[in-house]
Formats: C-alpha cells, structure tokens, sequence
C-alpha cells in the first residue's frame, strides 16, 4: 500500500493514544475508517468526530477483541459499511504487572486474550477480506517488550513475543503468496498512551522491590514520547512494507 486515498481502514483500540493518532493520521491522507474500542467510549466518539471532521467515511461500534465470534461480526460489518477493506490494525491492549510465581492464571488469561488472541482473531478475520480487496495490509502492535523482557511483565511479555513470532510467520507466508496482502509487527517502547490506567497490578511485586500502589505512576515517567509521532511511524512501515518497525528511542 503506497497510499490512503479511498482505502479502508479497520482499528482496535481507537478510543485514545496510538489507536486515536492512527486514525487521524490516515483520515489526513483520505483514508476511510471502521474504529472500535471495549471500554473507552467516549474516547471513542471523540475519535470518530476529529476523523469525520477531516472528510473521511467513519464507523465505529464498541467491541471486545478477546471475543472471536464478535470480531469476525465485526470484519463482515466493516465491508458491508464500507463495501472493502484495506488494513487491519491490531492495536488494542492491556497491561498487567505481577511476578510469575504470583501471578493468578485468570489475570493471565485475561491480557493473553486481549493482547495476544484479539491480534490473531483481527488478523484472521479480516485476512480474507484484505485479499478479495486486492491490496491490503495488516499491522499487529507488539512492543519493545516483544523484543526483551523485563521483570514484572512476565505475561506481557509473553503476549508481545507471541505476537511477533505469529506476525513475522504470518509476513513470510504472505510474501510466498504474492496475493497483495502483507504484514508488519510494530514495537512501540515509552508511548504516552492510557495503556496503564486499564491495567491491574498484584502486589507479589514487592517481592521485587516495586510497590503495586504507585508502579503504573511511576512507570508512565518513562513514556517521554507521543502517540502521533508513533502513528506516522507506523504509517511509514506500512508505506514502506517493512517486515517490522520499532518506533521509539527505546527499540532498536
């Protein structure tokens, strides 16, 4: 995909930060939108309203990503509003901070199913679609924490490594194909965005030193650079068909 004009965009987690900037950033370049989000509704809204207002075609609907039946709903309602669909953005996601040892498996569960499972049902919802479009592309946000790991997120980290071995298996299938379609793993590292405020923390942390009560206030004194800037990143990679793209100071 060399350009946005006239193409369709689908983006999870839409109602603030990289999946809020993304969305603007392609309305700019003409691009029309399908936006979702679980929680942040009114995020949400404003999203669509700042986009519509750039002269773009925008639905949005809340949706929960860890409900397979409900994206792949969500796929068929994208092209019947939109009549195609050109890129997939699997950028929703949730943050959890615990040992390993304390870590309860209903919480472990909880962020696989969003942050890992909700990628993997985007990507294969969606997929066939991206192909009958004849020009397509889908981009799965891991992390910097897809690239090295760090005590306390042991199940982020699991989630993002998992889902950059899918993405990057996925990219080579794809590129065998020659159909059109392509993939890229992004790792975003230090990004203002609300990703800590829907998170949870346990406090088998202090076993490490931290302290559950104020880790997520702490921890966002390291998020130094902004989801715009993020955005353009990604829409570069795209642009680019880069296999995959770390956009902060932080990756490498």
């Amino acid at each position: 995909m060399k350009n946005f004009t006239g193409k369709v965009a689908a983006i999870t987690g839409a109602g603030s930060g990289i999946g809020r900037e993304l969305a603007l950033e392609l309305a700019r370049r003409h691009c029309h939108l399908a936006l979702c989000c679980d929680r942040n509704m009114d995020g949400l809204q404003q999203t669509v309203d700042e986009a519509g207002a750039l002269g773009v075609e925008v639905t949005s609907q809340r949706l929960d990503v860890a409900n397979r039946d409900a994206v792949y709903a969500w796929a068929n309602k994208v092209v019947e509003d939109h009549g195609k669909v050109n890129l997939i953005v699997n950028n929703a996601g949730v943050e959890l901070v615990s040992t390993i040892e304390g870590m309860q498996y209903e919480d472990f569960e909880w962020l696989m199913n969003i942050n890992f499972w909700g990628a993997v049902y985007g990507t294969k919802a969606f997929l066939p679609h991206l192909k009958a479009a004849g020009e397509g592309h889908v981009v799965n946000v891991s992390s910097v924490f897809g690239l090295f790991s760090v005590p306390a997120h042991g199940a982020y980290n699991s989630a993002k490594f998992a889902l950059r071995g899918f993405t990057d298996c996925l990219r080579e299938e794809l590129d065998m194909m020659q159909c059109g379609v392509s993939a890229t793993s992004v790792h975003p590292g230090g990004i203002k965005t609300g990703i800590l405020r829907s998170g949870r923390a346990h406090s088998s942390i202090r076993a490490l030193g931290f302290d559950e009560r104020d880790f997520y206030s702490k921890m966002e004194k390291a998020f130094i650079n902004e989801a715009d800037a993020a955005a353009r990143a990604i829409v570069r990679a795209i642009v680019k068909n880069k296999r995959r793209s770390c956009v902060s100071r932080y990756a490498f």
